[in-house]
């Protein structure tokens, strides 16, 4: 059986304020253009670029999310391999975005978490190998 070249196209979230989301992504990743988007049932965008994108849905009750339990059913965060994770941060925290978890520098990748302002977290990661063993290792 051939193995099948699989990426995640895209992440579907809903949001308190459209404009927020649509801001802290283009803050984590400038180059995000809106691909697409309506308001005729639903206010929504896809912002992203050419091969990804996040979908933003317009929440119609503000309404906080409830914190974060890793041992509660539900989407813990979203991460995204970058090639600068350090200029990534720089910029989030410029805005006044915080860090939702603490930076984890292990011996073949770094990882950052921040979260939006509904409480979402998203983790970025830089790879520092190119091999897929070290990329993949769980030794630091």
């Amino acid at each position: 059986m051939k193995t099948q070249k699989i990426y995640l196209e895209h992440a579907n979230i809903t949001v308190n304020n459209i404009k927020e989301g649509i801001h802290f992504f283009q803050t984590a990743f400038p180059h995000f253009k809106i691909r697409g988007g309506d308001t005729a049932t639903r206010e929504w965008v896809h912002l992203g670029d050419d091969v990804t994108y996040i979908a933003i849905n317009q929440a119609e009750l503000d309404v906080k999310k409830s914190e974060k339990d890793y041992d509660k059913i539900g989407v813990n965060h979203i991460g995204f391999v970058v090639q600068n994770v350090e200029e990534i941060a720089n910029n989030l925290l410029a805005k006044g975005y915080k860090r939702d978890y603490p930076k984890q520098i292990e011996k073949f990748r770094v990882r950052d978490y921040f979260a939006d302002t509904d409480g979402n977290q998203y983790e970025f990661v830089q790879y520092l190998s190119d091999k897929v063993e070290e990329k993949n290792s769980y030794i630091n």
